[in-house]
């Protein structure tokens, strides 16, 4: 007769022992509990037993998909925003979905390995993988799954207190309800400061309730006039993903192709001092032809914008809904991203840029006699600010004009003495302004 064999003798399960590997397995559920602990019948019951008293004890937290984390620990999987970077530069964030008193905890953001090479900015938006970071720098890390863009709903008001209550006022004035803003969701903002918030659920004392984004500084600042306008206007400063990515994929021309080549005539930008993108050039000479005695030839070139923005595109769409860059004494909103509008189309120093340009002829008293249009590509011969070129016309020229005065300055300055005289016959409107 055989000898029947005792059944395997376990410890009984734990609340400590629960808490030590939800801290380290965040949502995991129960039936993955009960595979780890190597639970059937009556333990599974003592399992749902200890789960149950934990979450009335606050102490584990219950998710979607019925999974367990330790409170105030993040999901396996959840929505992040970009707040800030760490010492060496890397990018944090901290979850949109946060309900407990503490300020929500860091994630440290790692790349998934098809994400595309165009940084993250803050207040960018990421569905990312959870995971407890080895390293300490942050308590978490987060592996970015998808990008999800910017939140649409944010408000640009001043941080104000009233009874020790924070509070934003709305610079829009169309915007009938201050917010109340919790202390934990300040972001190390004071009162006075120009803020960016975004609405988060719930009321708090009857108001609307928001959290702090992005801090600007104080309402004193010039900077504060250009915001409250781009605010005011609804002028869009951040691109569409698409727009930006076919920005990126531009390239520079190369080859002349079917273009006119401009490059050896010496074309000039003359721009304020600290122009970031340069849009047109010009050049001026005399006109060699006998039967135009004392007449100029002028060419204006701008930069051909069309070769990058193709009709239809998610570029052309941007272009098409902004109309226009927007200028500020502070800043400029460009009407495309700034690859193409600081770089690509700007018709740079030294640099070989495709252009549109028109070659005009006008005679000695400034009318203009004949036109024509040619696509065609230049080399910028300097680039200039607008104190230069007067100096140089005044006969102080600089190092850099002083090697351009006879084949470029005088020229140019010849002709816009000829045109002078054809546009004080038309008697126009005439601004002289500081």
């Amino acid at each position: 007769m055989s000898k029947r064999s005792k059944p395997e003798q376990r410890e009984p399960i734990t609340k400590d022992a629960v808490l030590e590997h939800l801290a380290a397995h965040p949502g995991d559920t129960k039936r993955d509990l009960a595979k780890v602990f190597k639970l059937k019948g009556s333990d599974r019951q003592a399992l749902k037993q200890i789960l149950s008293e934990l979450k009335d004890e606050g102490v584990i937290e219950q998710g979607r998909r019925k999974s367990y984390v330790t409170a105030g620990a993040l999901p396996e999987v959840a929505v992040l925003e970009i707040f800030g970077e760490d010492p060496d530069g890397d990018l944090l964030g901290r979850p949109v979905e946060w309900k407990r008193e503490e300020p929500p905890p860091s994630v440290l953001i790692v790349p998934g390995k098809d994400e595309p090479s165009r940084p993250l900015g803050r207040g960018e938006r990421v569905l990312a993988r959870i995971a407890r970071s080895q390293d300490g720098l942050a308590p978490y890390e987060g592996r970015i799954i998808k990008r999800l863009g910017a939140s649409a709903h944010r408000v640009l008001g001043v941080l104000s207190r009233h009874n020790g209550r924070a509070g934003i006022e709305p610079i829009d004035r169309k915007s009938r309800h201050n917010l109340m803003v919790e202390d934990r969701d300040l972001g190390g903002a004071r009162e006075g400061e120009l803020v960016i918030a975004e609405p988060v659920a719930g009321r708090a004392y009857g108001a609307p309730r928001a959290r702090i984004v992005e801090r600007l500084g104080s309402m004193n600042e010039p900077k504060a006039v250009s915001l409250i306008a781009i605010h005011a206007h609804g002028i869009p400063t951040d691109f569409p993903r698409e727009a930006v990515e076919e920005a990126e994929r531009a390239k520079p021309v190369t080859s002349l192709g079917g273009r006119t080549d401009l490059r050896s005539t010496p074309l000039i930008t003359i721009d304020p001092e600290d122009a970031r993108d340069h849009d047109d050039a010009v050049w001026a000479g005399p006109d060699a032809d006998p039967s135009n005695r004392g007449g100029h030839i002028v060419i204006v070139a701008i930069a051909d914008v069309a070769h990058y923005v193709t009709n239809g595109s998610a570029l052309d769409r941007e272009a098409e809904k902004r109309g226009n860059s927007v200028y500020f004494p502070d800043r400029v909103v460009p009407m495309l991203p700034e690859e193409l509008s600081a770089d690509l189309c700007s018709l740079r120093e030294n640099e070989d840029r495709p252009c549109l340009a028109v070659k005009m002829i006008f005679d000695a008293r400034g009318a203009k006699r004949r036109h024509e249009f040619v696509r065609g590509m230049m080399r910028s011969a300097a680039r200039l600010t607008y104190q230069q070129a007067q100096a140089a016309f005044d006969g102080k020229p600089d190092q850099k004009t002083a090697a351009l005065q006879d084949r470029v300055m005088r020229p140019l300055w010849a002709a816009y003495r000829t045109l002078s005289l054809a546009r004080n016959e038309r008697s126009p409107l005439d601004l002289d302004l500081p």
